[in-house]
Order: C-alpha cells, then structure tokens, then sequence
C-alpha cells in the first residue's frame, strides 16, 4: 500500500512539474545599454539575473530560467516567465521591451561558372584572392565537417583576429575544425524548452554542432566550400564543386532544430557571432515581414553592421504573393532566388505517343521500372489526400505495380514519392498545381520519377480521363547545360514591396537557389528522408535558402578584395552591378512575364563586376537612425532596433528633405502629392579622375530630372552628390496602374565596364 502511496506521488509530482513547465513561456527581454543598476554587479550575467531575482517568487531558483545573456547584439537576456512574473518584469525600470521567442523556418557547382566565375588572371577570383583571409559565419543546422567541402588543403592560417572556438558535443569534437572550418558552436536552450520531442521517425538530432538535416552543411559549402572535382548526386550534375569563396573561412552556429530555429537561439549565436569576429553573417531562414522593432534579426544584425559585419539574408520562399518579403532591413542584404540553365530532363512519354517535359534527378540506371511502360493511376475521392500521396493514403490494390500521379502541395516532394513506393507503387508523377505553374525544383527521388509543370499536368489528367487504360513511361536525359534561358525569377522567392517600409526597395537582388548542388551529410539519403539508406556527398535542394549563401559568398569575395569597405558599401557593389538580362540578352523573366523590381531587385547578382563597381552609395549607421525617424517610428522602437536615444523632431528638423542614400531608389507618391526629391551621395572606388554622365529611363507616368548631369571625381574615395526630381503626370488614384519602374544609371566616360545602375519603382498610394 505503501509503494503505491509513493507512485501515485511520484506521479503528481511530475504532472505539477509537467503543469508548471508548460505554463512558463521564453521571452526576450531587452534592458537598457547604459542601465543605471549595471555598474553594482560584477558581471552583465548577474545584473541579468537581478531582474529575475526580483520577480520569482516560486521555489525555483531564478538561474534555471536564465536561457541566454546578451551583450553585443542586444544588451538583455531570455528567460522561462509565468504570465504574472511577465508582468511585474515589464514594470521595472531599464526594461525597453519584451518579445515573446517566436519560431522561424528555414527558407529552404555549377552556380559559380554560371555567374561568370573563373580561376583565370585578372578576374573577380583572382582579384579577391578567392576569399583569403574573410571569415563566413553561417547561422543554420549545423556542419558535417568530414564533407570534403570542408578539407583545409591549401588553406591559409586562421586570421589572428579569430575569438571563436569549436565546441564540443554528441559526435563532435575540437579537432572537427580545421583552417577551412575555423569555428563551430550551438545553440539549443530556447528550442529545448519550447519543443517537444521528436517523433521516432525523424533522424536522430545530434545536440552539438553537428548537422542531422543537410540544410547547413549545404548552405555552408555554397558560401565558402573548397574545390571537390567529380563532384557529382549518383552521377548527375557531374562536375568540380566549389562554393562562392572557395579560400574563405566558415564559422558554423548552429540555431535551427527538427522544429525551427528560436529567435533566443538566433539571437544568442548573433551576440556571439560579432564577439568571435566574423566578416559576413549568412542566414537562409526567417519568418513573415514584421515591424523592425519586433524583429530579433533586424535588430541583431544592426548590431553586426555596427561592427562592420554585412549581414545576408534569404526573402523567403512565400512567392508570387505580393509584400511577402522577410527580412527587410535596409542594413540587411535581401536575397531572391533565381533558376540556373541546367536541366535534368525527365520526358513523360504518353501512350498516345504525346511528350511531356518533366524533370528529375533520379538515378534511374539500375531500376527495372525505369524508362519501362507502365500503367497510370491518379487517386482521388475521400478525405485520405490521396491525391497527394500522403503516407497511408494510397490503397496497394490500386497502385501496385503502377505509375502513381501526385498533386504537389502540402506534404515534401519527395515524401511522396517515398509514399508510393511503400503502397508498391513503381513509379511516380509528381504534378505541379496552378500555384507552382512551371516552377521545376528536382529532388533526389527513391523511385523513378518526374515533376511536370501545371501546363502538362492538365494534359496528363485530360489524357488519362480519355483513355480507358491509360499508360506512360519516363524518359530520363541526364544533365543538360545551357539549353534554356536564365536566369528567370524562382516562382517561391518572396516578393515586395516591402510590408513594413516600402520607402526601401526589397528584395535588393536575386541569385541562383533552384536545383543547387551543394554539400550534404553521411547519415542522410540524397532525398532527405529517413527511410532514405543511399549515401552522398552532395545533393539538391531549391529555396530562398540556396540563393542566401550565393551572396555570402561574394560579399567574403568583396570584402576580401577591398577590406576597408562597408557592409552598405559591399551591398551597394552587389546592387549597382547586377544584371537585368539573361543569358540571351533579354530580359529576366517572372513565369511568363519580365521580371519587376519587387520580384530581382536589382537583378542578378554579377560577382567579377561586384568586385570592381566604379562608384559605391555608402551608408554610416546614424543615417538608418535618420531614416527610422522619417518613417515615423517613435522614439523606444528606434532605441529598441539601434540603441541610440535621439530626437526624431530635431533629427528630422536638421536633416531636411533626407532620404537613405540607398542603392536602389523607391518613391511614393502619397495622395495629392505630385512631385518628390530624393537626394544621393557616389563615392569614387575606381580611377582618379573620372567623369561620369547620367542615364534615365523613366518610370511610365513620371518625368524624372537629375542635377547635375555630370559627376567629375578627381580622387579616390571622393564622394559627390546629385539630386533626382520625380514629377507625377498622373492625379493619385487616377488611373488603374499605381506603379511604375524604371532605372538610374551613372556612366564612366572611358571606361565601359563602370556603369553605376539603380533600380527605381514608383508608387501612387491609393
């Protein structure tokens, strides 16, 4: 009686323990940088955990629900609080602000021949030294550090300014780094108290910085993996793999976890990320456009510009919807994604003898169901989601033996397949819906298989609806290069304009991240999925997330080519030089249409130009404080984004007419506003004595006018200004169109390779 006594104690004990965990919440809490109580501590640490000290007033000791202190990218910490002890927190005195820890998403070879990147004399490789010197810290899923995109062969010493260290944990240790691989730490407190655990059947988490999804190892090696010749994903898209800067040096913090990266964790690896002196912060995750103020990366990565570091981050993969843009900072660099011209065709051949383009990557060689005629099955009727082939959902009477047709959508492309295959399906079809169109991201499929546009797929449905026993087969070609054009904008990449300061043009720019081949893990199968027991050394993977590391990798490039420069001046080099046309000469497109600049940016990104632009729009750190003012933010959101406590009345009343000398130029005309100045200041990083004259193409509906027409630099890093007038032929809601674009462009007199081009859109506010 006793014992059964002690565990039904033993149990309410753990539930009340259960009861209380689940009651307290993560919250960030932003203090105030110069608080008055901070100089009675010993430590920021334990100034931190005063504050708690005076709101906990349970058994619990307040140190246990310290998760992070921070010091360099926001002077605070987070912390576990009940709903009451929020409350008393919030009424202290130096406390600016508390956010709630929200959770955010990752935006999930031959790329670098493809943007004109070459090993030969004279070019943007050997001009920056392939990245010598530059430090790439990757905020991500980790590293798996025997990839051989991580060997040091060849590498220079790890820079003298390096504070960083390679933690230790499950499957890693210190001697994981190496020149190549300088760093390497996790964060995991603010996922550990707010997650479940995982189901049995996601792979098995490793809890050190050691990679277990592939998403980071991939980005990492896109930005500054060493050269792999025969590189290949089970022999497609064979060729040398290297990353963007190759000589570069990658520090790794891994933030993001089976379910998502906590913005306690991003946050905590920032503050570090600035401490251990990185040259470039690449982040390939985010969530929806919110206000700066709320926003831990937007106020992190200030932090970071600061210091001098660019800070490159990933759209998001919520495209074609307007104003879905993340991370939209104008001290970050927002990266779109755009499609390379290599295809691996997967020809769905009817049995009505008609031909489908599809493409695949898988390796059909050995499957006696590849390239063979077989039987279409298409289910559907029911609530199962058979017609996207969840797990479970497809009856093995139907599909055995068969060539299963799935709707794309809702589950992962190559779960499906995965799907079929357990049912006894031989073969999938994977269909794209009106929503993905033409938009042909590959996978590594378990079985053969295909992904058609939504154009084929009505064709496929209406054939298969014709015919009594309808029937296919799939024709797989390999790898094919050069034979479609591109660059084109990826349909996913998020869009603009800006949700929250549409005054600043986002994206800034675009860069390839469909089909990219990049490193991966050896406790993964090239699809990703668990029940995947193929092993690679690379593998493809589509995102936002692809493009991110593209850009990291040139910025490492720039920087290394010219130290001295601003992250805002490395980003104005990217922007100003970016290409609008495709390989063929004609404009990028955006499915059927030319790109907009809510859609490039600028354009694509042309790294061996970036290097070298001519004239950069630099930017100090006081001016985004300025500009936060002109957007009406109030006095506690700008100190909570930069620290500084200002005045915006006398802020704006100094700096009249202002506006962000910002690359790229967006104007509003407001109702009843008919024309507007914007004002911007060139510095010379090219030759002495240059003169440089003014190109215009104007925005339909609007006649610009730029004074002077002519810039005369003598020296280098001598800045001139121009003015640009925008003058509205149209009343304010007038007409049906409410926006224009056109572009800037400042032209070198003799040498042809500088022309300095800004994107401008225009927009009547209804």
């Amino acid at each position: 009686m006793e014992a059964k006594a002690q565990l039904l104690f033993s149990i309410l004990f753990l539930f009340l323990v259960f009861v209380h965990a689940q009651s307290l919440q993560t919250y960030i809490i932003q203090l105030h940088p110069h608080g008055v109580t901070a100089s009675s501590f010993s430590s920021k640490v334990q100034w931190h955990l005063s504050f708690l000290e005076r709101i906990i007033f349970s058994e619990d000791d307040p140190s246990s629900r310290l998760l992070y202190s921070y010091h360099s990218a926001m002077e605070g910490f987070a912390a576990q609080l009940s709903e009451t002890e929020l409350e008393s927190l919030r009424k202290l005195g130096e406390v600016i602000a508390v956010r709630p820890d929200t959770r955010l998403q990752l935006h999930t070879t031959y790329s670098y021949k493809f943007l004109g990147l070459s090993p030969a004399s004279r070019g943007g490789w050997f001009q920056s030294g392939f990245g010598h010197g530059t430090i790439v810290g990757v905020l991500d899923t980790g590293v798996w550090p025997e990839s051989p995109s991580f060997s040091d062969h060849g590498m220079p010493p790890v820079p003298k300014k390096w504070r960083g260290v390679c933690q230790e944990g499950q499957d890693f240790n210190s001697s994981n780094c190496n020149r190549k691989l300088i760093g390497a730490r996790f964060f995991s407190k603010g996922h550990r108290v707010a997650s479940i655990s995982p189901s049995s059947d996601t792979v098995v988490e490793y809890v050190s910085p050691r990679d277990s999804h592939g998403h980071g190892t991939h980005t990492s090696s896109t930005a500054g993996g060493a050269s792999v010749p025969m590189a290949s994903v089970l022999g497609n898209g064979a060729g040398v793999a290297q990353g963007m800067a190759p000589r570069a040096h990658i520090a790794i913090y891994k933030v993001c976890w089976f379910s998502g990266c906590y913005s306690s964790d991003i946050l905590a690896a920032m503050d570090v990320a600035i401490r251990d002196g990185v040259d470039i912060l690449s982040l390939s995750l985010g969530g929806f456009p919110i206000p700066l103020f709320d926003d831990s990366i937007a106020i992190g990565s200030f932090r970071a510009m600061e210091h001098g570091i660019s800070v490159i981050c990933a759209a998001g993969n919520n495209g074609p919807i307007q104003s879905s843009v993340a991370n939209e900072a104008p001290w970050i660099t927002t990266v779109g994604a755009s499609t390379l011209d290599r295809r691996f065709p997967a020809i769905v051949r009817m049995g009505n003898g008609k031909r489908l383009y599809g493409e695949s990557m898988y390796p059909g060689k050995h499957n006696p169901y590849a390239g063979k005629e077989l039987e279409l099955v298409y289910v559907t009727g029911g609530d199962s989601g058979s017609e996207f082939c969840f797990k479970g959902s497809l009856p093995r009477a139907k599909v055995l033996g068969k060539m299963v047709v799935c709707d794309r959508g809702v589950n992962g492309r190559a779960e499906k397949g995965e799907a079929v295959k357990e049912a006894g399906g031989a073969a999938m079809i994977l269909a794209n819906t009106e929503i993905n169109l033409e938009e042909d991201s590959v996978d590594v499929h378990v079985l053969p298989a295909s992904l058609i546009g939504f154009a084929e797929s009505v064709q496929l449905k209406s054939y298969m609806n014709s015919s009594r026993t309808p029937t296919a087969r799939i024709e797989f070609g390999g790898t094919v290069i050069g034979k479609s054009r591109a660059p084109a904008v990826a349909q996913f990449s998020s869009r603009g304009p800006s949700l929250t300061n549409p005054t600043i043009l986002k994206p800034d720019i675009i860069a390839p991240g469909v089909n990219i081949i990049a490193a991966w893990p050896q406790n993964l199968g090239p699809s990703g999925l668990p029940e995947d027991s193929r092993r690679v050394n690379f593998t493809v993977m589509s995102g936002t997330s692809m493009a991110c590391p593209h850009i990291s990798g040139i910025a490492a490039l720039i920087h290394s080519a010219n130290p001295t420069w601003t992250p805002a001046a490395i980003k104005s080099a990217m922007i100003t030089t970016a290409d609008v046309t495709d390989h063929t000469g004609k404009p990028i497109m955006d499915s059927n249409k030319p790109a907009g600049v809510f859609a490039m940016g600028a354009g694509q990104v042309n790294p061996e130009k970036a290097i070298d632009p001519g004239l950069i729009y630099d930017i100090k750190p006081d001016e985004y404080i300025t500009h936060l003012c002109t957007l009406g933010y109030t006095r506690s959101e700008i100190f909570a984004i930069t620290h500084g406590n200002v005045s915006c009345h006398e802020l704006v009343q100094k700096n009249k007419g202002f506006s962000l000398n910002y690359p790229s130029i967006s104007v509003i005309f407001r109702h009843g506003m008919m024309s507007k100045m914007i004002k911007r200041r060139l510095t010379n990083v090219g030759v002495p004595n240059s003169i440089y004259s003014v190109e215009v193409v104007a925005p339909e509906g609007v006649k610009v006018r730029v004074k002077p027409h002519h810039l005369i630099f003598k020296h280098i890093n001598q800045s001139l200004s121009y003015r640009v007038w925008f003058i509205s032929r149209k009343r304010t809601g007038e007409e049906k169109t409410s926006f224009a674009q056109g572009h800037l462009t400042w032209v070198h007199s003799h040498h042809t390779s500088y022309k300095v081009r800004s994107p401008i859109s225009v927009t009547w506010a209804k």
